[in-house]
């Protein structure tokens, strides 16, 4: 190796006479540390740094065998036109950190900082692409492409703030996050070794790294097509309408605060104006026949299959919209693939909506709700239903003296008398979506409310995807029900219909006119 030549790459190309005066050549080179480096004459730190940092990358290089750094022949990359969603981190105060420690000090705590970023978002199934000092360049929906990929970057970046901020460091670390979504070409894999990326053309990348640049602190902000594509999954800032360097038009950003209470995925990735309905009267009608028998005391569950976005939540939402004046009470539990290890999470976030807890109410005033909600259910019932939920209840109910297994099954009786007294009042529509997501804890309550519901005036509707295989049919009153992709008749009008209206809403905003007619209703959760 021309150590010369390395040095040149570095940017450091002033001390290869230096090195070379002393006789360092490519065997020496990787043994060297900060001290020679200073008997070197290298007074800069920031240049002791570069140096140690090249070094590193050398000796772990030379260890690799030698099919790891050989890139691969032309004829095996491909590139190719994809959406990417970009992160970008940067760790906040690293140039006063550098002034601050010994260069070997500085670099454990840089190693430090990279390690947690890469097993944080590798959790969310982002991909490294590229460590540069102490930025750290993430793709999410490469290699392979992911339908909730933004959604998934934007919860690393959360997670990655609270990880950092967490690391066992002498002095707290912080850091800037910035996301980008757009069109990128993804091209042939290029250098080797710890600098290996794949090419990405396109203006994604500098947004991230803009978006960054306009984070504070510990903060985490989105470009606008994120924003779009998360929907109201999160609570967020409006940054407004920023001049960003290199982009011909202001940008809109907004910083990400947290998860949002959203009740729905569904509503919150769609907005709670529906899609037009096409082509599913059929099973509509069904639905309804369902539900006019559990009326009258027949319990019913339905089990809906079908593919992602094919219409399942649609469906539900028609169904809601078809027996809203009819007196009833629904129930709307929705599973996530973030919390498949959380127990009965869908009946606690049921229960929060339902109960109107708030974040910052004070622990008296949930239990005041809570029991209110339960009414007229004993005190016991409370009691365990507030444990589920993580509420002190000392000084307002007796402790519970149970072991963990009859803990659990106390709770699930009393989960199913508080559905008895709700039926009692009415007929109840109980919504299940997303089941191929459940938790094991809410597989075993959903067998038992499956087990009761022949006998209550309660219709169960269950969404999941073709993957989970229901152990509920054979019963008597349950029903499979599979939707099946829409004719090409039918395709057209759904296109139609929803090209249509953006037509004309464009068509009255030219003319600096609009009209909007609409309506909403809300029934108990």
């Amino acid at each position: 190796m021309d150590v010369r030549a390395w040095l040149v790459s570095l940017g450091l190309g002033e001390y290869a006479d230096a090195f070379g005066s002393h006789d360092i050549d490519e065997k020496v080179l990787p043994s060297l540390t900060a001290d020679d480096l200073t008997a070197l004459g290298i007074t800069s730190i920031g240049h002791r740094r570069k140096l140690l940092s090249g070094i590193a990358a050398l000796a772990e290089d030379q260890i690799r065998p030698t099919t790891a750094r050989r890139p691969p022949p032309p004829s095996e990359s491909r590139a190719e036109r994809r959406q990417l969603t970009v992160m970008f981190v940067d760790l906040v105060g690293s140039t006063a950190l550098a002034t601050r420690l010994d260069p070997e000090d500085l670099r454990e705590i840089i190693g430090a900082y990279h390690r947690c970023v890469a097993d944080t978002v590798a959790h969310f199934g982002g991909f490294v692409a590229k460590y540069m000092g102490d930025g750290v360049l993430v793709y999410f929906g490469y290699p392979q492409a992911h339908e909730n990929a933004a959604e998934q970057a934007v919860r690393a970046g959360l997670a990655l703030v609270n990880a950092v901020r967490l690391l066992p460091e002498p002095e707290p670390l912080r850091v800037r996050i910035g996301i980008g979504t757009g069109q990128v070409v993804v091209g042939d894999l290029i250098t080797a070794g710890e600098g290996q990326e794949r090419g990405v053309v396109g203006e994604t990348p500098n947004l991230a790294a803009r978006l960054q640049a306009l984070a504070e602190p510990d903060a985490v902000v989105i470009g606008p097509q994120t924003r779009q594509l998360v929907g109201d999954l999160f609570e967020y800032r409006d940054l407004g309408a920023v001049e960003v360097k290199g982009f011909p038009e202001p940008i809109h950003p907004y910083q990400v605060f947290r998860e949002s209470a959203v009740e729905s995925r569904y509503e919150a990735l769609h907005g709670t104006t529906p899609t037009p309905l096409v082509g599913r009267e059929e099973e509509v009608d069904l639905l309804q026949r369902h539900w006019h028998r559990a009326k009258s005391g027949e319990g019913r569950v339905v089990l809906l299959s079908g593919e992602p976005g094919i219409g399942k939540s649609r469906l539900t939402v028609t169904l809601q919209e078809r027996i809203q004046n009819e007196p009833h009470t629904r129930l709307r539990y929705f599973c996530s693939p973030h919390h498949q290890d959380s127990a009965l999470h869908p009946t606690i976030a049921q229960l929060e909506r339902a109960a109107g807890l708030e974040r910052d109410d004070p622990p008296e005033m949930k239990l005041d709700k809570l029991a209110a909600l339960l009414e007229p259910a004993s005190p016991e019932d409370v009691a365990l239903v507030a444990e589920l939920l993580s509420l002190p209840t000392e000084g307002r109910f007796p402790p519970l003296q149970l072991t963990p297994q009859r803990k659990k099954e106390r709770t699930f009786d009393a989960l199913l008398r508080q559905l008895e007294d709700l039926t009692r009042q009415g007929p109840v529509l109980m919504l299940f979506e997303d089941v191929h997501w459940i938790d094991p804890s809410s597989r075993e309550l959903l067998d038992l409310v499956v087990e009761r519901v022949p006998r209550l005036p309660v219709l169960l509707l269950l969404t999941f995807r073709p993957e989970f295989q229901p152990p509920w049919t054979g019963q008597a009153h349950v029903t499979v029900l599979v939707l099946n992709r829409l004719d090409r008749r039918e395709g057209a009008a759904l296109v139609q219909r929803v090209v249509a209206p953006e037509s004309c809403r464009a068509t009255l905003s030219r003319r600096s006119s609009s009209a909007r007619m609409g309506c909403h209703c809300s029934s108990r959760n």
